[in-house]
């Protein structure tokens, strides 16, 4: 598998014991370890199938050959601690801006708190950059009042009413 993507983050995201943080291309051996994490809330909980891994495998397969997509996990010591999902976005309005998405972002439960949701919001704000896009933008249910005050201390503006509609 092509690892050109994998980024070691810096010495600052070095755990105690001096382990090294990678945040790399998910793989499908990623995947129960990334619906672990997503349905490991409340909200995650009630919309998650951890016991059924078939149509989250599929849907790996559809996001590693899109190459507007990156699904990415944080790992240490061998184990997945993280994920979040970028989006490429490519358009014409605000002057034909290409635009990030990131969505599905999760740190696990032995890791919050630590600064490595941070860690990842900052990878995808300079992959964006590095992608050309000229803006990243994210939604946070509006239940989830503390990820809108980390979103904020990060620089981000709740700026837009998003909508849903249930297919």
């Amino acid at each position: 598998m092509d690892h050109s993507q994998d980024a070691p983050l810096p010495d600052s995201s070095r755990g105690s014991s001096g382990e090294t943080l990678l945040i790399r291309r998910a793989e499908a051996s990623d995947v129960a370890a990334i619906v672990a994490m997503l349905a490991d809330d409340p909200l995650g909980a009630t919309r998650e199938s951890p016991d059924d891994l078939t149509p989250y495998l599929a849907a790996h397969t559809r996001l590693a050959a899109d190459p507007n997509q990156h699904l990415v996990v944080a790992e240490r010591a061998g184990k997945v601690v993280g994920t979040l999902q970028l989006t490429l976005i490519p358009g014409l309005s605000r002057r034909a801006a290409t635009r990030s998405l990131i969505e599905g972002v999760r740190v696990h439960a032995d890791e919050r708190g630590s600064g490595l949701g941070t860690l990842l919001i900052e990878w995808a704000v300079e992959t964006s950059r590095a992608e050309g896009c000229q803006l990243v933008q994210l939604t946070s249910d509006a239940t989830r009042e503390d990820a809108h005050r980390f979103y904020e201390r990060l620089g981000f503006v709740a700026s837009h009413v998003g909508f849903k509609l249930q297919l």
